[in-house]
Parts: C-alpha cells; structure tokens; sequence
C-alpha cells in the first residue's frame, strides 16, 4: 500500500478552491440520516467548518503517516469519543465518508476512479481509527 497522498492533498485543494465545499458536505452529511441533525443542535457551524477544513488535511497526512498529525489527530479521536465532549457513534462513520466522497465527486473535476479509491484508502483507516476508539 502506497503511503504518500499529496494526490489527496491535491484533490482536497481542489475541492476547497470550488468554494463552498466544506458547507456542501455538511448538507450531504445532515440529510443523510435523521439521527444526524441532532447532534449538531448546538454547533457553531463557522468553527466547526474551520476545524473540518483542517481535519482533513489532518487524516490525510496522518492516514501517509506523518508524525506531525498524530497528536492533533488522538485529540480529535479523544473529542469523538464514546467519554469525549462531541462523541461520535460508529454508526455515523460511514455516513461522514460517503458525505466526504459525494461532496468530493461535485467539487474536484479532476477525480477518477483510481483517486477516489484512493481517498477512500485512506479516510477508510481514519475512519476505523475513530470506531475503534469509540
């Protein structure tokens, strides 16, 4: 398995010159599943977009095992889970990634299908580090 993802860091910057991206994949992530706008009732969506814009970037490097993301990364697994201050229950991991991968899709005009296996690769281990820990 390749570890390098500056192909992802690349998408994802494309994804964020679109504008609006970040917003997009909120409004994939709340319809999805009826369960899910409620745990977000008190959520000051202007941090919350920043602090995803920067968890991304985040799990990408971490997912290419970059030493630098792993202490941000255990504190956001820390807020996430089942005892954090935001927690996350494992049925709505996927729901996050497939929001991420359609929001991705209407954004990057340059995904193929072997990028977004990609993408897939590597949020897939963010996501089953984030189950684990809840």
């Amino acid at each position: 398995m390749s570890t390098g993802y500056d192909d992802l860091q690349a998408s994802y910057g494309r994804c964020l010159r679109s504008r609006g991206f970040i917003e997009r994949f909120y409004e994939i992530l709340l319809a999805r599943d009826p369960a899910i706008p409620p745990l977000f009732e008190r959520t000051d969506f202007q941090k919350q977009h920043m602090a995803l814009r920067r968890g991304i970037s985040l799990a990408i490097c971490w997912a290419a095992g970059d030493g630098m993301a792993k202490r941000p990364m255990e504190e956001m697994v820390r807020v996430h889970a089942r005892t954090g201050r935001a927690p996350v229950s494992p049925v709505f991991h996927q729901h996050w990634l497939e929001s991420l991968m359609l929001a991705v899709s209407e954004r990057d005009e340059q995904l193929t299908p072997q990028l977004e296996r990609r993408w897939r690769e590597a949020m897939g281990v963010v996501v089953e580090v984030f189950v684990a820990a809840y």
